[in-house]
């Protein structure tokens, strides 16, 4: 299998124009902020506690900073419109193009050229993920950091970003528009997010199965420093899901071609 030339050229093409760049730039500007204000309200706590020593006590950076730097509205929504950007051209492009059709007919198999493309995609997605170990560093020198629960919430941040990729991977597979292959992934994200808000008032078997399906209840363990097999197996589940569905659709298209 032919994953690494096609791996290459993906990052090539993203590093060669301004998307990565950009990415990068916004995710960095933005995470940045919300990590000083956070960190601000952390240390004004931490000067409290230092008159109150059962507040000190109940004061942590993973819960007082990580977990509300990766989970507050905004950077939720910051993840739900990168997550589109970065995989909006890995097919619609080359289908608008027609050289989706040429690669097809190169002895590479589907499997090939779809795990070389989401790789790619994921190694931006790591690339980003390792500026914030910045923040982390600096918690260290000024801080102590509970390192399992940390951790466990950087797992959970690349399983959950792993899925959010297969699933931007299967809409560029579907469509040559680039635009249309974002907001079909922005859909399908905002969906799995806000489908737990229902499970209440649902109730009952599809309330439970609502929630289920939710993302944020996914998450909510492994951001606590929880590790839990059932949430890593729902991500893994979703990953393979999506990254099949892009795999059928590529196939299709061959055949068509």
């Amino acid at each position: 299998m032919r994953v690494w030339p096609i791996f290459k050229k993906e990052m090539r093409l993203y590093f060669t124009s301004p998307v990565a760049y950009a990415i990068l730039l916004v995710f960095t500007v933005v995470m940045g902020l919300f990590f000083y204000l956070q960190f601000s309200t952390f240390a004004m706590a931490s000067m409290q506690g230092m008159m109150n020593p059962m507040m000190a006590r109940e004061l942590n950076v993973s819960d007082a900073v990580m977990r509300p730097l990766f989970f507050n509205t905004l950077s939720v929504i910051l993840f739900l419109f990168l997550m589109p950007v970065i995989t909006m051209r890995l097919f619609a492009e080359e289908r608008r193009s027609g050289t989706l059709e040429l690669l097809l007919t190169y002895p590479v198999r589907d499997g090939a050229v779809l795990a070389g493309k989401y790789l790619a995609a994921l190694a931006l997605y790591v690339v980003m993920l390792g500026l914030t170990l910045v923040y982390v560093a600096m918690m260290v020198y000024f801080a102590r950091v509970e390192w399992g629960a940390l951790l466990t919430l950087y797992l959970g941040l690349a399983l959950m970003g792993a899925a959010f990729l297969a699933i931007g991977t299967f809409a560029s597979s579907v469509t040559e528009n680039q635009i249309v292959a974002a907001l079909i992934t922005g859909v399908i994200l905002l969906g799995f997010w806000i489908v737990g808000w229902f499970s209440d008032s649902v109730g009952g078997a599809a309330g439970r199965v609502l929630s289920h399906f939710s993302i944020p209840e996914r998450m909510d363990s492994l951001s606590k420093g929880v590790l839990d097999t059932r949430d890593i197996v729902y991500f893994v589940n979703l990953t393979a899901l999506a990254l099949f569905l892009s795999l059928k659709s590529l196939e299709a298209r061959r055949w068509k071609g």
